[in-house]
């Protein structure tokens, strides 16, 4: 790879050891590389690399840095741990880099910081169409693709999946407040003859009922709780697997826990009623 000094810059390259190219280094296009991490593995192993020498285009380059490796990423378009950096004044000496040519090349540049994406590819779109002597009336005879773009394409796909599983949850929470709704009925069945006795020493209506929705509320954040441990180990096998890691965050964990409570509170509600209202005499007879 033939490329300017700024290019570990742009494509946020981190070293593993050493350094990148200098300006002057750069300019004079001076036989200096850097080596990607396999790259550097593969020719001197345990040997530190930097200060050592590497044949290229029959020629010898001196090793000025190693680059971190990267492994396999999904977002980029080169496999930087198994490249060999040169300056592009250096390359241009070996490899014939004109129009006519089939090499593959490509312009990579970044805005600074607080710059609007439109202005800065208006700014660029300007400057190669000025570069290519390209008419106000004519078309563009090239693209401007935003690295962005890849990141928009899985945004677009995880909001599929937030709203197909925003519907499955709905139902397992409707599911899940029936089955509670119901665990809670039969509690207050069982419970009448103690509750009964409860309210007949003078335990009051709010009481009883607070008794009964707590439990409720309980249940359901137990179940919420081990729900979010099955999807916290899920997610956590899923990243094993993929190039990228996926978590829960903190907003969707309080999410999670406040839609646990809310669900306590609408199935254990009319349970909790029932049980505040029922007479102390019939509740023990009962």
């Amino acid at each position: 790879m033939g490329a300017t000094n700024e290019y570990a810059e742009i494509q946020s390259l981190e070293l593993e050891k050493g350094r990148t190219l200098s300006l002057a280094e750069y300019n004079s296009g001076s036989n200096k590389v850097v080596l990607g991490f396999k790259v550097a593995e593969s020719l001197f192993g345990n040997v530190d690399p930097i200060g050592r020498e590497v044949k290229l285009f029959g020629q010898s380059y001196q090793v000025m840095g190693v680059l971190k490796s990267e492994g396999e990423n999904v977002f980029n378009f080169i496999n930087f741990d198994d490249v060999l950096w040169v300056g592009y004044p250096n390359i241009t000496r070996f490899v014939n880099t004109n129009d006519e040519s089939t090499v593959g090349r490509m312009l990579c540049a970044k805005a600074l910081p607080g710059v609007e994406m439109q202005d800065f590819k208006g700014e660029l779109t300007g400057i190669i169409r000025s570069n290519r002597r390209l008419s106000p009336r004519e078309d563009n005879n090239f693209s401007i693709n935003e690295l962005s773009m890849l990141s928009q394409v899985m945004e677009s796909v995880f909001g599929v999946i937030n709203i197909a599983g925003f519907i499955i949850g709905i139902f397992a929470l409707i599911v899940g407040m029936f089955s509670v709704a119901n665990i809670m009925f039969v509690s207050v069945k069982e419970r009448t003859s103690i509750i009964g006795i409860k309210k007949a020493i003078g335990a009051k209506r709010f009481v009883i009922l607070l008794e009964f929705l707590i439990e409720s509320i309980v249940l359901c954040l137990i179940g919420g709780l081990i729900g979010l441990g099955l999807v916290y180990v899920i997610l956590k096998i899923i990243s094993s697997a993929i190039p990228f890691e996926m978590g829960i965050s903190f907003a969707n964990m309080v999410i999670g826990v406040f839609s646990s409570i809310i669900v306590g509170i609408i199935a254990g509600i009319i349970p909790a009623i029932r049980a505040s209202g029922l007479d102390p005499v019939e509740a023990i007879r009962n």
